[in-house]
This record gives C-alpha cells, structure tokens and sequence, in this order.
C-alpha cells in the first residue's frame, strides 16, 4: 500500500516543523555546555516530554508491540513501562540530587569522582561500545522495520528494503542532532513526544473499532477472528476484550518463562530500569541539563506518569494486531527474505539427499502449530541425516531439540539453521497502521512513529557523541588547560556521522530470526555491562566506605560474569542471568569493602550554578505515580 499525497505532504511538513523548531532554539550554541547540555537551562515539562520521545520508538512501537502479540508473552511485557514509572520516581529523589550537586558533564564523570580515572575510562568505552553495536543499530533497524510495509518494492528506480531504510533513518537523526546538539533534541523531543502519544491513541482507538467490527477491514475474516476468540458471532466488544483480558493480558508470566519469568520481577527487571533511567547517559543527558533541581524533578516525575499510559497505546494493539491479522502475519513469517523464506528455500535443495546434507534445521512451538506436516518433515530429515531414531513424542519441537542436543559437540561438520517461527511478530503495529489508517490520517501516525525513531536515535546518538568527546577524547589528545570549545563541537558532530555509519551497517543484520526480535536483543546484550554499572553506583552513592578499587573491579566483573552465565546456562531468562550477576558482583565488592575499606568518604566536588531545592510537590506526585502503579498490576494481575 502505497502512502497518497497528502500523507507524504504532512510527513514533509511535519519534519519540516520539527527540524526547524529544533535548529532554531540551538542558534545561539558558543560553549561545549550550550552544545552537549542545552547550556544548563531545561524546563520541566520539555525534560518530561524529551524523556519520553527518547525513549520510545519503534523498540515499543514494532518490538515491543510484538512481544505483547505474541500469546504466550501478552501485556507482561508492559512491566517494561510501569516497573519504570516506579524507577523514574526513585531515580528523581535519589540518583538526580547527587548528579546535579556535583555537576557532571556525563555519567562516566561521576566514577572518577567518587572511585577513580580508570573507571571513568573503562565505563566510557564500554558504553560507546554499546551505542555503536547494539542501541543504536536496534533502534535504526526497528525503525527501518517499522516503514518497510508502507513503500513500494521501489522509489524512483531504488530498491526500498532493511538496508536502504535504515540509511534514510539514521541519516535523518544525525542531521538536526549534528547541527544542533541536546537543545535541538529537546525541543524537537517536544512536538514528536506529543504527536507520538496522540498517534499511538488513534491506533488503539482504531484497533478496538477494528476489534468490534472486523467484516469492514481489508484482510480481516469476521469468522476468523470469532474463532481465534472463542466466541459467539455477534459478540460484543466488552465481550471480546474480556477474552482477551483473561487470555492475554496477565502482568505475572510462569516461573520457568524465558521472556519475563515472575521470578524476575522481584529484583531482575528492576535492574535493566534503573540502569537504563538513572545510568544511561542518553536518558540522563536531558537531567543534566536542567535549569534546577526543581526543575529537574518535576520532568522527571511527569515522564513517570505518561510510562503509565505506553502499555494502553502499544501493547494493547499489538495484542489485538495478532486476534486480526494472525494469518497475514504467519504468510509473512513463511514469505519475508529476513524470516522463513531463505531457510525453507534451502530446506527443499537438501531434503532429497539428506544423507549429504550439511545443515539441521530447527522451528518453534509457533511453526509447528501452523505447519505440522513441514514440521514432521524436518524432523524426519533430521534424523536421518544424523541417523537417529525419531523419539516417541507428540510434540514435533520437543522431539526436534531431542535429536539436536549435543549436535555441535558430536557432529562439528553441521551447521544449524536459523529457528523457523510461526509468526512475524514485529510486523503487528506496522499492519495495524498499514489497513487500518485511512489517508492523510496515515501520514500524521506515520510521522508521529517516524519521530519517535529519529527522537531516539537522535538522543543516543547525541549521547554517545558527549561520552565519546567529554569523557575519551579530551582526555587523550586534549592536554591544554583552556578548553577549546568549538574543537570540542566539531569532534561530537563528526563522532555523530560515524556512530550513524555503523549503526546503519549493523541494522540490516538484525532481521534474523536467531537474535530473538529487536526488543529481546537490545535487552540480552546490554546485560554484558548493565549489572556492573548498577552495582558500582549503588556502591558509590550509599556505601561511603566503598575503596576506589570497587569502580574498575565492577565493571570488569560484569561482562565476564555475565558472559559466563550467557553461554553456560542460556535457558535461564536474561533478567534472572542479571539478577544472578548482581549478586555475585555485590557480594565480591562487599568483600573488598570490608578487607580495605576507605579511611574516610571521598569528597565530591559541588557546583554553585544549579539550584539545588527540592520540588516537594512533585514528591506528591511521584507518590501517586507509585500507587497507580501498583493498581494497574492488581487490575492485569
């Protein structure tokens, strides 16, 4: 389906609007402060709508959504969104005031503070490592995914696919985050925080209108959608949501989950939160640039409350997305070149001869519901290729991972497919969009989801172009005592440019199937270094005795940790792989505090330019915030 003219019109207006009001209120730009910081001088609502533009895109709008279209994950997913609100609310009372009083520049900074250069250093590189190969690429390709189903196979002669999207996207961000630093962020963050709230509410007001009557929607079978609900034709709307309500939107997933297991919501989510929203310097960047501590507060109390509505504008339509368009989303699992397409393909060359074979072929749960006669082929080829009996089980995927256990160690000479899936998960919210939004009102959503993305992508890139130029390079190569402002500029826009070059590398590769969706990867890989952040903070804002060794030894720790836990028990959910490298990273810290503890607690530098007076109002609300919280959970329970 191809966008009219009016939509492309309101997209280009819309950008238009956006960069212009962004580029505009960054002119004035002399120091590195003004660039990086916004010269010290956000208010609170444009910090609370920044904070959210940052961070939602279309890792909630495509992954996310997907992950809550998916029945066996369903509204769990939101704990993503409302365990934050409660983060938020802590992270404004206990991480700010410490943050602003000493007046850091970046995260990093604050280690070399408190424990010493090294970690400062270390941090600094780990995170910039972790833009350029995993946030940044993610947030590029979910984008790139996110427009792919509304273009033509062409444009003008160009072939419009992962890879040539996620260069429009990246491409895109870097312009206005170059030119114009974090108050263009900011200010741009504004209209699209907006326009990204009002679009996702017109898609769920859409969905349920949809939902309620699915005969006047293109692709969609009344009858199919009566079965795949367990009700009566002529069911109502409160009748159908309430099926889905009871099916699909629980907050508490079983124990032995991969995804979001009950277990982690006592202490392994909480980790990924707090590290994300106190911790990572693209959320933290719009903070530290408050006017006041007051300010500062209040903006990050208001982001809280709007985390409270995300679940209602994207996960509940991705659950309804999958009740809608199951069929088209398993037609385009089995026909997309970046899902089934290329592994069936080669599945057919070798099933004649699979004696000569050199690859086993592996599927889900979801696959084998949807094609059990392919999925008993596999399995057959399978053993026959490794000439083992077929096991006696009615479950084809249990009866596959059987006779594949130890295929790598007992025979290195085969290569494992990619796990063919059942369902296109991530394409849910695109095809609510795609046939579901009529014209000129398609363009508005579209640039609204656009926005989303290029405000993230923006925020990071403009982050990891801070850390790498405040915290690596003017280390190295700048030894002089006066700080030459406009080199410093020029290094974080060219720093930009080249995080957008390999981001947009990376992006295209994140179609396969084996990364487990954008969501889950993003979430997977910032394991490697989020549980050593956490602990090393924690231990440097409240345990005063903490000896500077801790900073360097905690972030060496957790990647090797982690790592260790990755790859030796992989079934276990990441979340509880966090909780467990906590743990062991704070009980290892413990031990170096008690055998060496400091003589006396470091003293932190404190800048006289912030107001540092503490908005008891939004303590108020931020009280409220927690509350809800706790109602929602009880509610979706």
């Amino acid at each position: 389906m191809q966008l009219s003219l009016f939509d492309g019109l309101i997209i280009l207006v819309f950008f238009a609007c956006v960069i212009a009001l962004g580029l505009y209120k960054s002119r004035k730009e002399e120091t590195s402060e003004d660039y990086f910081l916004a010269g010290r001088g956000l208010k609170w609502w444009l910090i609370g709508f920044s904070l959210i533009a940052a961070n939602i895109s279309a890792e909630q709008f495509v992954g996310m959504a997907g992950q809550a279209a998916s029945p066996e994950i369903g509204l769990a997913v939101a704990s993503y969104e409302w365990i934050a609100a409660i983060t938020l609310v802590v992270v404004a009372f206990f991480f700010l005031p410490k943050f602003l009083k000493s007046g850091i520049f970046t995260i990093p900074e604050y280690l070399e503070y408190r424990f010493n250069h090294s970690s400062r250093l270390v941090m600094s590189a780990l995170m910039v490592i972790v833009f350029a190969g995993v946030t940044i690429p993610t947030v590029i390709y979910l984008g790139a995914r996110t427009l792919g189903p509304l273009f033509p196979d062409t444009v003008l002669g160009m072939p419009v696919n992962i890879t040539t999207l996620s260069w429009f996207v990246g491409i895109l961000a870097a312009l206005y985050v170059a030119a114009g630093g974090l108050k263009a962020c900011a200010w741009a963050d504004l209209i699209q925080g907006s326009a990204l709230i009002v679009g996702g509410a017109v898609i769920m007001i859409l969905a349920f209108m949809a939902l309620d009557n699915p005969s006047n929607y293109e692709l969609i079978s009344e009858a199919s959608v009566h079965e795949m609900l367990n009700v009566q034709e002529g069911a109502t709307l409160g009748e159908k949501f309430a099926v889905l309500k009871q099916e699909q939107m629980h907050m508490v997933l079983p124990a032995d989950s991969t995804f979001l297991p009950w277990t982690a919501l006592l202490l392994g989510i909480w980790i990924p939160n707090f590290y994300y929203w106190g911790l990572n310097q693209f959320i933290m960047q719009r903070t530290l640039g408050a006017h006041s501590l007051r300010e500062g507060q209040r903006g990050v109390v208001f982001a809280a409350f709007l985390k409270l509505l995300i679940p209602f504008i994207v996960c509940v339509p991705g659950i309804i997305a999958f009740t809608l368009y199951a069929p088209v989303m398993h037609d385009n699992a089995m026909q997309m070149e970046g899902l089934n397409k290329p592994t069936l393909e080669t599945f057919e060359q070798l099933r004649q001869s699979p004696a000569e074979a050199g690859a086993v072929f592996r599927f889900n749960g979801d696959f084998a519901q949807r094609q059990p006669e392919l999925s008993e082929q596999i399995v057959q080829f399978n053993a026959a290729l490794l000439g083992k009996e077929i096991p006696d089980s009615p479950d084809l995927v249990q009866a596959n991972r059987t006779l594949l256990e130890n295929v790598r160690r007992q025979r290195p000479d085969l290569s494992l497919s990619r796990e063919l899936v059942g369902y296109d998960y991530d394409g849910a919210f695109p095809l609510l969009i795609r046939y579901l939004t009529p014209n000129g009102l398609r363009g508005f959503v579209l640039a609204a989801l656009m926005g989303a993305v290029i405000s993230s992508l923006a925020s990071m890139l403009n982050a990891g172009s801070t850390i790498f130029t405040m915290d690596l390079y003017k280390d190295w190569f700048t030894k002089k005592e006066t700080v030459n402002h406009k080199l410093l500029i020029l290094i974080g826009r060219i720093c930009v440019g080249v995080l957008v070059i390999i981001g947009c590398i990376i992006a295209p590769i994140l179609a396969d199937p084996r990364f487990g969706g954008a969501f889950a990867f993003i979430q997977e890989f910032q394991g490697f270094i989020s549980p050593g952040i956490l602990v090393i903070f924690l231990y440097g804002l409240f345990v005063k005795k903490a000896p500077r060794v801790c900073g360097v030894l905690g972030l060496v720790l957790s990647p090797i940790i982690y790592g260790a836990l990755f790859f030796g028990w992989s079934e276990l959910a990441f979340l509880n792989r966090m909780a467990l490298t906590v743990g062991l990273i704070a009980v290892v810290l413990a031990i170096v505090t008690v055998l060496r503890p400091l003589p006396a607690p470091v003293t932190l530098p404190e800048q006289t330019k912030i107001e540092m007076e503490w908005s008891k109002g939004s303590m108020y609300l931020g009280g409220v915030v927690i509350l809800a919280t706790i109602a929602l959970y009880i509610i979706f329970w």
